[in-house]
């Protein structure tokens, strides 16, 4: 899956950012992809699957906790495309104001994201919409893993990266992306760890799904898909409390200016709670995944 990745990041070049790394202490970096189009990593795998696959005159349609559902608006409205978003309740206000500026007709259903993931299924087979999943489709991941491969090139190359989970797309397409370059390490939210309890379960397992983070990361499940990348390659999970994303958050803004939404402060709220501790000398990546965030509750 490696040269998908590969073919990816030519299809999409133009269309999604390459975004900056900065090395915030002597082997410390942040990836920030908060500064990607429509606010998150998300635009990377909705711009490969729109311009991998033939979009009829239905559009696009997705089902989203609010990233994913931004990052279809978007590359459908660059496309020139409908757009069909379905949310839960759990969406954040801001990520649903920023929905409809981008022109998508968004519809808010279910409790949690597996609920409006079924609308959006049901909603796509009515229509004949080409589906973009979160986290599940190939060409979604081969599009994630874009990240990875300008992790390496950006730093010269690091020991570990550490990344959020939600639905596992991103932590696929970074895995393949680094193609062992790196030692990947996922971090959960302890209220929603589908990959956690899907590697002591031998395979995705349906878990609880609360917390500060449930709008970004609150998938019931890990995907398929993620779960046969990252299980193979042997990546690692460890897992943050609420309280950690926050401090992480704060921590994030105040000593480094980055606008982080919680998801995207969980990989960072790794370091900060010490359930991962960088040994001397070890060169560690941190995405911040997401920014989609009310500005006023970073101080």
């Amino acid at each position: 899956m490696y040269d998908d990745v590969v073919a990816a990041a030519g299809r999409i070049e133009g269309h999604a950012v390459r975004t900056p790394v900065v090395e915030i202490s002597e082997g410390l970096f942040l990836k920030l992809e908060t500064l990607q189009h429509s606010g998150s990593f998300k635009a990377r795998g909705a711009f490969n699957r729109m311009l991998s696959a033939h979009v009829p005159g239905a559009g696009v349609i997705a089902a989203s906790g609010g990233n994913h559902g931004l990052a279809v608006a978007y590359a459908a409205r660059a496309l020139g495309v409908r757009a069909e978003i379905f949310v839960p309740e759990v969406c954040a206000p801001v990520k649903v104001a920023g929905l409809r500026a981008l022109g998508a007709h968004v519809t808010r259903t279910g409790a949690i994201y597996s609920e409006a993931a079924e609308a959006a299924a049901r909603r796509a087979a009515e229509t004949g919409a080409l589906q973009v999943h979160a986290y599940d489709q190939p060409d979604v991941v081969a599009g994630q893993g874009t990240l990875g491969l300008e992790v390496v090139e950006q730093t010269g190359g690091v020991d570990t990266i550490l990344v959020a989970v939600g639905g596992g797309g991103l932590v696929a397409g970074l895995t393949v992306g680094v193609r062992g370059g790196a030692r990947v390490v996922a971090v959960e939210p302890e209220l929603i760890p589908t990959l956690h309890e899907a590697l002591k379960a031998g395979g995705p397992v349906p878990v609880g799904v609360s917390g500060v983070a449930a709008d970004a990361l609150g998938a019931t499940r890990l995907g398929a898909l993620a779960y046969d990348i990252v299980s193979t390659a042997g990546a690692e999970s460890v897992l943050v409390t609420d309280e950690a994303i926050e401090a992480a958050r704060h921590a994030l803004w105040a000593e480094h200016r980055v606008a982080a939404e919680h998801a995207g402060a969980t990989a960072y709220a790794a370091l900060a709670q010490g359930v991962y501790a960088r040994e001397r000398g070890e060169r560690v990546a941190v995405v911040v995944c997401g920014a989609n965030t009310d500005p006023a509750t970073l101080v």
